[in-house]
């Protein structure tokens, strides 16, 4: 009897025990699920890096190749130098025909400005030559009335002449019969004398007052032509200014051939734009490098990212923000930190249900297909303070959400 209590003990006992046991196995799983659930994780991830592919924008011989294949580089390093002595011949005879240019400028200008001032010049002798014709008209007016006066004059000195001429003639005989004196006989004479003398004076005049007239008359014949050529010389000047246009319209061509050319030049020498590791490098001094045709490729350095495959049915408790545990493939036991900067919203759908498409979106294969599966979508975790040299692109990592105060 006393058997038969203990065993009945034992068994409500043992009952407990079970019965607790699978509470616990219970509240474990359910732990499990929920931290699976809001913090997932996964070891369908890789490394990832930017990289870029390294291509001359000129073509020619590769001089120089201070670069090694897997390589750290700093930024500002000498990748490659291409042959740049064409290109420098490019940028000096572009240089020489923008000098030539200016200068052909700086001539033209200093000829127009002296046409311009040519123009003015033959503005003024235009007006000079007017007034000179006004002034010539002026003097003809008062040549012709000199002329006229000295006609006038002549002929009353020849009136006065043969007056004196006559008196002279009738009182010469009167002096033998006595009826004149020798004195007016000489009065007589003497008048006479100065009578002839005073027409020849007229007549003098009268061929300087013509004289006159014929100076003044071709003074104005003078000053018409030099005004017909003082006009032509300004319609002349004013046409030569417009012969500049053309050479500063060509100015800018000129400066664009001089950029391209410094460009060109510029390009042979090509630096490490950021920190990275040159990868891919399979050529040497001496490759003729064309242009487009990529050489060997650099890795971004800076910052390094995993690219993390999670379900659809877990996405949605991935948010930007939240810290990650990163584990290497090749090195378990030491854990990195991480972000989360974002989840992606597209993958490439499977081409048996909707067909073909074509690329762009993030191509994520699944493991069984005649079980339909929960797409994958990538989630991009960026590194916090990445040690040198440690990650690669494409290494597998392993990844875990933890909530923040269990980062660290």
């Amino acid at each position: 009897m006393q058997i038969t209590n203990s065993q009945s003990a034992i068994t409500r006992k043992g009952t407990i025990i079970s019965a607790c046991i699978v509470a616990g196995a219970l509240i474990s799983a359910g732990l499990v699920v929920r931290e699976v659930v809001l913090y997932p994780r996964t070891d369908d991830a890789e490394v990832t890096a930017n990289f870029i592919g390294i291509a001359p924008v000129v073509e020619g011989p590769v001089m120089e190749l201070p670069i090694h294949d897997n390589e750290f580089i700093k930024k500002g390093t000498l990748l490659y130098k291409i042959d740049d002595r064409p290109y420098l011949y490019a940028l000096q005879s572009a240089l020489a025909a923008q000098a030539a240019l200016e200068g052909e400028i700086e001539n033209e200008s200093r000829r127009i400005s002296s046409q311009v001032n040519g123009v003015d010049v033959a503005h003024a002798g235009e007006q000079s030559a007017l007034a000179n014709e006004t002034r010539a008209t002026d003097e003809i007016e008062i040549a012709k009335a000199a002329v006229a006066r000295s006609e006038a004059a002549l002929k009353q000195a020849q009136a006065d002449e043969n007056y004196a001429t006559a008196n002279f003639h009738r009182i010469q005989p009167l002096l033998a019969k006595g009826f004149v004196t020798e004195d007016d006989v000489h009065k007589a004479r003497s008048t006479s004398e100065a009578k002839a003398a005073a027409v020849e004076q007229a007549q003098s005049q009268l061929l300087l007052a013509k004289a006159s007239l014929l100076s003044a008359s071709a003074q104005k014949q003078q000053a018409v032509a030099q005004i017909t050529q003082s006009q032509a010389q300004v319609k002349e000047s004013a046409h030569s200014v417009l012969v500049l246009a053309p050479l500063l319209a060509e100015r800018e061509s000129r400066a664009s051939a001089v950029r391209l050319a410094q460009y060109n030049y510029e390009q042979c020498s090509v630096l490490a734009p950021f920190d990275a590791r040159v990868t891919n490098l399979t050529i040497s001094e001496g490759e003729y490098a064309k242009v487009g045709k990529q050489l060997f490729t650099l890795i971004d350095n800076r910052n390094w990212w995993v690219l993390a495959n999670f379900r659809e049915t877990q996405i949605g408790h991935v948010q930007p923000g939240t810290p990650v545990d990163v584990f290497l493939m090749s090195d378990r036991n030491t854990k990195y930190r991480g972000v989360v900067e974002s989840a992606s919203f597209g993958v490439t759908p499977d081409p048996d249900v909707v067909g073909k498409l074509s690329e762009g979106l993030p191509e994520v294969q699944r493991t069984l297909n005649w079980v339909r599966l929960a797409s994958r979508y990538p989630v991009r975790i960026k590194i916090v303070d990445p040690p040198p040299g440690i990650f690669r692109v494409g290494q597998v990592a392993i990844v875990v959400m933890r909530p923040p105060h269990r980062q660290g």
